[in-house]
């Protein structure tokens, strides 16, 4: 799936180094930073057996559902919204098809939850080791990396509002 011209304009926006300061006024910094999501819709439960295998999701309250990722800038603007999924899909697997990886240079960074630990140009959440106990500097990180993704899951939130997306979806699927 290949990006629309808008999206990459919008990818590609400057914005402030550091991620914990809103209040910054965004301008020709030299990192860009954006924060991905994934989201899911309830759907009703499939009639048909095969499509019960297919949509099925244990994390969704009716256990059917359809799965998307957000991508939003520091300006809290939606930059893209991936096509939606059935059922179980991995948030990986979502990210690298939906072609996000593959046009940001290496100064972009990706901010995301803790389902993208370990991909390559992704800053996540830093894992308390093995009995350990994380340092301050690890915590102010993580605290930093949430208040980031906060923003897009409120972003997310005000979307499920609309009645369309308030309860289970019953268009055509």
């Amino acid at each position: 799936m290949v990006l629309n011209a808008l999206s990459l304009r919008m990818l590609y926006v400057s914005l402030s180094a550091n991620i914990a300061d809103r209040s910054a006024i965004h301008g020709s910094e030299q990192h860009s930073k954006l924060i991905v999501v994934s989201s899911f819709t309830e759907v009703p439960e499939p009639a048909n057996l095969e499509q019960r295998k297919a949509y099925y999701y244990t994390k969704s309250p009716t256990n059917y559902a359809l799965k998307m990722q957000i991508a939003c800038d520091f300006h809290h603007r939606i930059v893209h919204v991936s096509e939606c999924y059935i059922g179980r899909v991995n948030d990986i697997k979502i990210l690298k098809e939906l072609g996000l990886l593959e046009h940001v240079e290496e100064y972009v960074k990706i901010i995301a939850d803790k389902e993208y630990i370990g991909e390559e140009y992704i800053v996540t959440q830093i894992k308390k080791p093995y009995g350990c106990e994380l340092t301050d500097e690890d915590k102010n990180f993580n605290r930093d990396i949430h208040s980031a993704t906060a923003a897009i899951v409120s972003i997310n939130q005000r979307r499920k509002t609309y009645a369309i997306r308030d309860s289970v979806y019953r268009g055509a699927i």
